[in-house]
């Protein structure tokens, strides 16, 4: 049947938004998708968490039946960048607020449209409120105005513009530079050179002011690591030494540095040897998709397919997945990522993996093919995934009227 071009492009349009419904329902420990990790506890927990940790808290304000809530929660939630920022500032909570606690809360803040996402201190009050779906960027840019909102360094700065170079005024300033998204190491760097590192507050001041791991200060802290460790817990200095990491890989990927991108992956493979070798891949992928070089970000997604994913169905829908999202539109890879979906839905077996292949296919213009893959992603979803049904069955007819 002869498709007209303007037929044909809607569909593709209607296509792009049934991938990220599909999204929504994928179940987190199918494919471990990474984003934002929410607090599950009471509003007044996540106070006392927030005050323990010195972080805002952000709330999403959200009804069940709410669409573009749903949107959010697939698509932006579910970020890894967005998860970083988000997982590092804020301690998160998810509220409905028509049930449990939601309605007083809605009272307290005045929630009148959903989504309505919330920065609130830890003292209970609303710090920045924004009303309506945003995307990852403008999700991220609003968090960071939050941040700003609170920024307390302004008194600190003026104390140390005066001369001050007190220890403690130090350890505060660097914070609350850090806390506010501001750079701090320019100011830690200067206190470091005469510094005693024996003192804990200068072992402190190394801590706090570690936020990348290009850095000197990444090195002493390394260094200092034994003793740093009296003052926080293990867990918490491996944490700071990851995240110092993945800040240096966020950078390589923001100015397209092969330097920094290849130094993320040594200082990851020399201190968590563990999670070395899905970091690199992963950083691969993210440096040769903003890089723009398809050639090499197919080479990583096969030789991860063939060393690491093999007939593991989750991991090849990952990698499919994470083609098809990088170069939605690029021909050699939508071919590579046909192949991985298919193998993830043979051997997998489930709905949202047939249903992926299903729109990788269509956009490889094989519409028969994709009406099978449909029709299963369909069948597998009545049987046993009710979630997909809506999903799929909107699909199947879509390609069938197309």
């Amino acid at each position: 049947m002869f498709i007209s071009l303007k037929r044909f492009s809607a569909f593709i349009i209607f296509a792009l938004a049934l991938f990220n419904f599909a999204t929504a329902q994928v179940k987190i420990e199918e494919v471990h998708i990474s984003g934002i990790q929410f607090f599950h506890g009471s509003f007044e927990e996540a106070k006392a968490k927030a005050l323990q940790e010195n972080k805002l808290i952000f709330m999403d304000a959200y009804a069940e039946w709410c669409g573009p809530c749903k949107r959010m929660a697939a698509t932006v939630f579910t970020d890894d960048k967005v998860g970083q920022f988000f997982n590092d500032n804020f301690i998160n909570l998810k509220m409905d607020m028509e049930k449990g606690e939601g309605p007083k809360l809605s009272d307290k803040f005045e929630v009148s449209a959903y989504p309505t996402l919330i920065f609130i201190n830890e003292k209970g009050e609303q710090v920045l409120k924004a009303v309506g779906a945003l995307d990852a960027e403008q999700f991220k840019m609003t968090g960071k105005q939050a941040l700003g909102k609170i920024d307390n360094s302004k008194g600190f700065e003026k104390t140390y513009n005066e001369g001050s170079r007190d220890p403690d005024l130090l350890l505060n300033y660097i914070r609350a530079l850090n806390r506010a998204g501001k750079p701090s190491l320019k100011i830690a760097n200067e206190f470091l050179l005469k510094a005693d590192v024996s003192k804990p507050t200068t072992l402190k001041i190394i801590y706090e002011s570690t936020t990348q791991s290009d850095s000197k200060i990444f090195d002493l802290l390394i260094k200092n690591k034994p003793a740093i460790t009296l003052l926080y817990s293990p867990e918490q200095v491996n944490k700071k030494i990851e995240n110092a990491i993945n800040k240096t890989l966020d950078n390589a990927v923001q100015f397209k540095n092969a330097q920094l991108h290849e130094e993320a992956k040594e200082k990851m493979k020399t201190y968590f040897p563990d999670k070395a070798e899905d970091f690199a891949m992963d950083a691969d992928m993210k440096f040769y998709k903003a890089a723009g070089d398809v050639k090499n970000f197919c080479k990583t997604c096969d030789t991860y397919a063939k060393k690491d994913a093999k007939n593991d169905a989750r991991k090849l829908f990952i990698t499919g997945k994470q083609m098809v999202d990088a170069f939605p539109y690029d021909k050699t890879v939508l071919t590579g990522a046909e192949k991985y979906l298919k193998r993830a839905a043979e051997n997998g077996g489930l709905s949202e993996y047939y249903y992926w292949y299903a729109m990788t296919l269509l956009r490889n213009t094989k519409k028969d093919e994709a009406l099978k893959a449909a029709e299963m992603s369909l069948k597998i979803a009545k049987e046993s995934q009710p979630n997909y049904v809506g999903a799929s069955e909107e699909l199947v007819r879509k390609i069938k009227e197309s």
